[in-house]
């Protein structure tokens, strides 16, 4: 082929936050599938936190994206050329092709998007990885049991609208928290939660914690956790014994390096954490969600037919064009963005 691509380079290494300098879009010839290979026209991408951490190389659970190398990311298109049975050309199919037009994978790495049960978007989001992640989080590591209560920071976005959804279809109480009062908004209005706090309206993780105790008065026995910061700070004390944390994320200290500026100054460092822990008899569980994707069958005959009937619902923000890729993700880690962060390609 003598067509071109485009795609997204990782120009620099942060210090930080990412800046528009941390990125270069470039063009790139176009990939030819060899045997058992599939290419892929892009139609849309995901953005997603844990994008953050492969643009710094420290060690961590996967290996970080190589300076003038692709931005990693899950992507959906259609089958444009094919060299492998499993697919044909005009059939979607999901892959981690990267932020980029065009991707070519090898079959066995993709996975056919299922127009039934909705809009191809839905992979990338509710049906795919984050949602997987919130669904997986809670019913196996949350162990939900009806009448307890529930916490999920970062609650609209595709992780913690899942994980609150799918908690109040078992009969927990959920209360989510969330950044400003439009995104609380959509907690209580489209999610169904009992409450949602706006943690900006919080000076210190104190008066935030006072809150969240006026909306869980019998405490809190699952706390699904994407963000760290004040919010874990206000949260722990008012765990019950026994109570179950789930480990999905941390956003909050994403780009201020390790456990981000301050961090040793809170009161949820140290031995202040670690007694909680210890005497409240809590289950705190990290989990990487790569881990298991040989769940992902049973997570979607489950939640498929859910989504399609609009049982769960979800929010996608949309930005436009690969080449604004860039912004809408430093905008995504400062919390711009209102559900599910896709930019459409094609």
């Amino acid at each position: 082929m003598t067509e071109q691509m485009h795609h997204v380079a990782l120009a620099s290494r942060p210090d930080g936050a990412p800046t528009a300098e941390n990125f270069r879009y470039e063009a790139r010839p176009m990939p030819e599938p060899a045997d058992g290979e599939v290419l892929v026209k892009v139609h849309y991408m995901s953005l997603d936190p844990y994008m953050r951490g492969r643009m710094d190389d420290a060690d961590s659970y996967a290996k970080p994206v190589p300076v003038g190398g692709t931005m990693e990311g899950g992507a959906v298109g259609e089958v444009i050329a094919s060299k492998s049975d499993r697919f044909k050309p005009g059939d979607f199919a999901f892959g981690m092709f990267g932020w980029a037009s065009h991707g070519c994978l090898p079959a066995n790495q993709l996975r056919k998007v299922n127009p039934a049960h909705g809009s191809i978007t839905t992979s990338l989001g509710v049906l795919g990885m984050p949602g997987l992640t919130g669904w997986y989080g809670l019913t196996e590591l949350g162990k939900p049991k009806a009448g307890e209560t529930l916490v999920v920071a970062a609650a609209t976005g595709p992780v913690g609208s899942m994980v609150g959804q799918i908690a109040k279809s078992r009969g927990l109480r959920v209360v989510g928290v969330a950044g400003g009062a439009d995104k609380c908004k959509m907690a209580v209005e489209t999610f169904g939660f009992d409450a949602c706090l706006d943690h900006r309206a919080y000076a210190t993780a104190k008066d935030l914690k006072a809150a969240l105790k006026a909306e869980c008065p019998d405490g809190i026995d699952i706390y699904f956790e994407n963000v760290g910061g004040k919010v874990l700070a206000a949260v722990m004390p008012l765990m019950n014994n026994f109570g179950r944390i789930p480990i999905c994320g941390m956003i909050s200290w994403y780009n201020a390096g390790g456990l981000g500026a301050g961090a040793a100054d809170a009161d949820i460092t140290g031995p202040n954490l670690w007694r909680t822990i210890l005497v409240r008899f809590l289950s705190v569980n990290g989990f990487i969600i790569s881990n298991h994707f040989d769940r992902m069958g049973d997570f979607l005959a489950e939640v498929g037919p859910k989504v399609a009937s609009g049982e769960i619902a979800y929010v996608e923000d949309v930005a436009e064009g690969l080449e604004n890729a860039p912004a809408a993700f430093m905008s995504m880690l400062k919390g711009g963005n209102m559900g599910k962060q896709i930019v459409k390609v094609a």
